[in-house]
C-alpha cells in the first residue's frame, strides 16, 4: 500500500466521508470509530445480544468497500417490514460474524475483507459502552438522549475504564495525519476521542492532527457553537489540535481560534453536506 498513514476518528455519517475523502489519496488508513449508540437497529441488536454498537462501524467499512461490489449496496439496505423491519443488513451480518468468531476484531475485519475494502476499521472500544453527559449540570445517559439535550459541559464513557484496541492505539502512533470529524460533536467524535486511553495516545501523536469542523451548529448539541468552540471542547477533553478545516460560507462562524485555519469551500453542490473531493484536496494539502 501506499500514500501517508492516515487516521480517522469520530463516527456515523460525518466519519464515512473523511475516509471516502482520506481514500483519494492514501491506501494506508485507519477507521477508530465509536461503539455507544444506543438508538435504532444498534440500540436493538445491543439490547439483544449484547454488542457494542455496530451501525457506525459498518458505515465505515461501507465508505472504505470497493463500490463495484453489490455487497457493499446491500449492507446500507435496510428492511422495511416484519420482525427485520429497520435493521440494516450490514448491521445483522457484523452481529452474526462477531457471534460465529466470538471476538468483534475478527468480525469488522472480515466483513472488511468481504467488501474489499481499503485500510482498516477499528471500535474506539471493545466492549459495550454507555454515553453520559453533563447537560446543564444534570447527568444524562444514552446517546440518544445525549443527543437530545443542550448546554453539554462534558461526556463520558460508562465504564470509565473502557481501554481501546492495541491496534488502535498502534495506529494513532504511527499516523502522519489524525482527522477528527466532523460529525456530532459530542455524541460521534468525542464519544470515540475521549476514550482515555485514545485522548492520550492522540496527545502524544507526532502525526498532524486536523479537525474537520461541521458545516454549522448542530440543534440542539451544539447550538451557538462557532468554530473556536468546537475547538474548545475538543481541548477540554483532553484531545489537542495542530489545524482546524472549515467552510464559514456554509453557516459556521469562525469565533476565536489560536491555531492555524483553513477556511475553504467544503460543501458539496447542494451546499448541505461535505464533499469528499473538496475534503480530500485540503486535507492532502495539510499534509504539504
Amino acid at each position: 500500500m501506499s500514500g501517508p498513514r492516515v487516521v480517522a476518528i469520530g463516527g456515523g455519517h460525518g466519519t464515512a466521508v473523511t475516509l471516502r475523502a482520506v481514500t483519494r489519496y492514501t491506501e494506508r488508513v485507519t477507521a477508530i470509530v465509536s461503539v455507544a449508540d444506543d438508538g435504532g437497529s444498534s440500540g436493538r441488536l445491543r439490547e439483544l445480544l449484547d454488542v457494542v454498537a455496530l451501525g457506525d462501524m459498518r458505515k465505515c467499512l461501507v465508505a472504505l468497500a470497493d463500490p463495484s461490489t453489490p455487497l457493499a449496496g446491500a449492507f446500507e439496505r435496510r428492511f422495511e417490514e416484519g420482525e427485520l423491519a429497520g435493521h440494516a443488513l450490514g448491521n445483522l451480518v457484523l452481529a452474526g460474524l462477531c457471534g460465529a468468531t466470538g471476538d468483534l476484531m475478527l468480525a469488522v475485519d472480515e466483513a472488511a475483507r468481504l467488501l474489499g475494502a481499503v485500510g482498516r476499521v477499528l471500535p474506539a472500544t471493545t466492549e459495550p459502552v454507555v454515553l453520559k453527559a453533563d447537560a446543564g449540570g444534570e447527568e444524562v445517559e444514552g446517546q440518544v438522549a445525549v443527543s437530545r439535550a443542550g448546554q453539554i459541559r462534558s461526556v463520558s464513557l460508562v465504564p470509565g475504564d473502557a481501554g481501546p484496541p492495541r491496534a488502535a492505539l498502534e495506529a494513532i502512533a504511527e499516523a502522519d495525519q489524525i482527522v477528527i470529524g466532523p460529525g456530532s460533536l459530542y455524541t460521534s467524535v468525542l464519544a470515540a476521542a475521549a476514550v482515555p486511553e485514545l485522548a492520550r495516545a492522540i496527545a502524544a501523536s507526532e502525526g498532524r492532527r486536523v479537525y474537520v469542523c461541521n458545516l454549522r451548529p448542530q440543534i440542539p448539541e451544539t447550538q451557538g457553537y462557532d468554530v473556536g468552540r468546537h475547538l474548545s471542547a475538543l481541548e477540554a477533553h483532553g484531545v489537542p489540535v495542530d489545524a482546524v478545516l472549515c467552510d464559514t460560507s456554509a453557516g459556521i462562524v469562525l469565533g476565536s481560534v489560536s491555531i492555524p485555519v483553513t477556511d475553504v469551500r467544503l460543501t458539496d453542490p447542494a451546499g448541505r453536506v461535505h464533499d469528499p473531493g473538496r475534503l480530500a484536496e485540503a486535507l492532502a494539502g495539510l499534509l504539504g
